[in-house]
């Protein structure tokens, strides 16, 4: 649903969010490796807010010299 992988001088930085059907949304951060946020939402209003918050946070990060991760 919304996935970004950023990366910068051998860190990671993760933000997904995954749909889990009836009990709403899966929200998770991390950052190398390590999770910092994990949240489930039956909301979606706050679901569209993370995805808003990840992607400011990942387009500063950008800004910064990070880059999308290679798959």
């Amino acid at each position: 649903m919304f996935a970004k992988t950023l990366t910068h001088e051998g860190h990671i930085r993760e933000y997904s969010v995954r749909n889990l059907g009836l009990e709403g949304w899966e929200v998770r951060e991390e950052r190398d490796r390590r999770v910092v946020r994990q949240t489930c939402y039956t909301d979606w209003h706050r679901v569209e807010r993370a995805m808003a918050i990840f992607s400011i946070e990942a387009a500063t990060l950008e800004e910064h010299g990070w880059r999308p991760a290679e798959s």
